[in-house]
């Protein structure tokens, strides 16, 4: 029952519109030891990944975390997974597939030593009592996603004549004819008949 509790009530504000992203820590305190399990399943609030592959808007992602209050902040570790779709970039076939990764990220306190000291983007922020996790999982998954994706190791792409995906055609090829020989080639096709 008490996880329960961490993973609903504890997890979103209810007060307006919010991603669901993000964290209310209020139960936390600012007590270091301090430790809240969040294990939750939300939808993904917009596209994450690169160009060919990523976690889609809407998609369900499924976290697996320890929320924990330090001294200087907010530390949050544990896993973050979540299906992936996009494409092959040698044969551009649908690529589904699935991202895990870990995340481990500060998020400095107002005021904090650690706040003073570091630079806007170099840590998170706690943010009237909430921490939000979307640029800390955009940046875990955009390094862990391959930058052009393939359906399977050896794909052979495309056809650069046809543009058919040769994997589904292994002896797939084209007679290719000199260029200086093309209009000779022309006279002699049987096709074209006698002139």
């Amino acid at each position: 029952m008490a996880r329960q509790h961490s993973d609903t009530a504890h997890r979103r504000r209810r007060s307006g519109p919010t991603s669901p992203l993000v964290v209310d820590i209020t139960r936390l305190g600012r007590r270091p030891g301090a430790m809240v399990p969040l294990h939750d399943t939300v939808p993904s609030p917009s596209r994450i990944g690169a160009e060919l592959i990523a976690i889609e808007p809407g998609a369900p992602v499924e976290l697996d975390l320890r929320v924990e209050s330090v001294s200087e902040g907010v530390l949050v570790t544990g896993t973050v997974s979540a299906p992936t779709v996009g494409e092959c970039g040698r044969c551009l076939t649908p690529v589904p597939g699935r991202v895990e990764v870990r995340l481990t990220e500060l998020f400095a306190y107002p005021d904090s030593t650690t706040e003073a000291t570091t630079e806007e983007d170099e840590v998170g922020h706690v943010v009237d009592n909430t921490i939000d996790l979307e640029q800390s999982i955009i940046d875990a998954v955009g390094l862990e996603l391959p930058f052009s994706p393939v359906c399977q190791p050896d794909c052979p792409g495309l056809c650069p004549e046809c543009g058919v995906p040769l994997a589904g055609q292994p002896g797939h090829h084209h007679d290719r004819i000199d260029p200086r020989w093309a209009k000779l080639a022309d006279m002699l096709d049987p096709s074209r008949g006698e002139p």
